[in-house]
């Protein structure tokens, strides 16, 4: 699995001009998956991801988590990480996930961030969509769990 995770002071993303999923501070995932994911993959970045401590406490210093801060999760599906560049300008996509099984740990993904608690919106697997944010600081951090 990758995950691109963006710290937010607000995203949305929309399908067809309609606001599907919506949040203020926290973070927004771009979240890919191959077909070689396991379940194990799935909590190793939900646990890396939503105990990662990228926002700034009382000093400056980035020292709190998103449960330290009461944020919130965007997570979008997003095969294109999974882009190989290697031959010509056309990327490849064959490295990323059949859909089916893509859409099954994608919402897995979601499933278990919300058993621990956190708000988490979502976007569509598979539907073209329109991502908004305001990326705070900015903070990017790119997680793949093949080199974990």
């Amino acid at each position: 699995m990758k995950a691109v995770v963006q710290r937010v002071s607000q995203a949305q993303v929309d399908i067809n001009n309609q606001t599907v999923g919506k949040i203020g501070r926290g973070f927004l995932i771009l979240l890919g998956v191959a077909d070689s994911d396991t379940d194990e993959d799935l909590d190793y970045l939900v646990h890396k991801i939503t105990n990662l401590r990228i926002f700034e406490d009382s000093d400056g210093k980035m020292n709190l988590s998103l449960s330290d801060v009461h944020g919130a999760l965007l997570v979008v599906s997003q095969f294109t990480l999974f882009a190989n560049t290697k031959k010509g300008n056309r990327p490849s996509f064959i490295e990323a996930g059949a859909p089916d099984f893509s859409n099954t740990m994608y919402m897995k993904f979601i499933s278990r961030c919300r058993e621990l608690g956190f708000f988490t919106e979502h976007g569509e697997f598979g539907a073209d969509m329109q991502v908004s944010l305001t990326n705070d600081g900015p903070v990017t951090i790119i997680f793949d769990t093949a080199v974990k």
